[in-house]
């Protein structure tokens, strides 16, 4: 069987952006290596991680395009739930996050926030659809 493991976003600074998601969001960090260039936080059943571009850039040799907050945020996003979406938006916010899209109550009765991390990673805050 197949199971997504782990999502990795290549960060600038694997530490600061791992203090970020701890203060943001209340995560635990698992680990960062010695060198700084990757570490894991838990987040429940899948792994969020972060790789340094200089290491990321050593496993892809033709590169990749980097995030970053001063750019457009890729079509893809991470998405975090939670009942108190205000209260994670704002505390993100304070913790260095840009706001998107204040949270806005969808028809089907899901409240959905968006964010930026200070690479730029565009997060979906949202309550669970039951």
């Amino acid at each position: 069987m197949i199971k997504l493991a782990y999502t990795i976003l290549y960060v600038q600074d694997v530490t600061k952006a791992i203090e970020f998601y701890e203060i943001a969001f209340g995560f635990s960090r698992k680990f960062i290596t010695p060198d700084n260039d990757y570490g894991e936080l838990s987040t429940g059943e899948t792994t969020l991680s972060f790789a340094s571009v200089t290491l990321a850039k050593s496993n892809l040799k033709e590169g990749f395009t980097e995030s970053s907050i001063k750019h457009q945020p890729f079509g893809i996003e991470i998405g975090f739930t939670t009942d108190k979406v205000e209260d994670t938006v704002n505390t993100a916010i304070k913790a260095g996050a840009v706001i998107v899209e204040n949270p806005k109550t969808k028809p089907w009765g899901q409240t959905v926030a968006y964010i930026r991390d200070i690479d730029g990673f565009l997060i979906e805050i949202c309550t669970p659809i039951n």
